[in-house]
């Protein structure tokens, strides 16, 4: 997908001394860079969950992993509550 976006000129010069430093093209290096930044930030809010919503999102991460047209009848769940 091509975007275009405006970047300020000084930041512009930079980018292009950092990827010939870099030995890669300006669009690599700020690809790298968005990336970098959006892992960092995910870590960050991960690291800022409490423990209860870090088991909630391992609960959510296991049941969309899960098959789906792999089905149990009612008995089958309920027969382990019922002990």
């Amino acid at each position: 997908m091509r975007k275009n976006i405006d970047i300020d000129e000084t930041v512009l010069t930079k980018l292009k001394i950092l990827s010939a430093f870099e030995e890669m093209s300006v669009k690599s290096l700020m690809e790298k860079a968005v990336s970098f930044f959006v892992e960092h930030k995910e870590k960050e809010r991960l690291n800022s969950l409490s423990d209860e919503e870090k088991e909630d999102l391992g609960l959510l991460l296991l049941m969309q992993q899960s098959d789906r047209s792999d089905t149990v009848s009612k008995i089958e769940v309920m027969r382990p509550l019922d002990e």
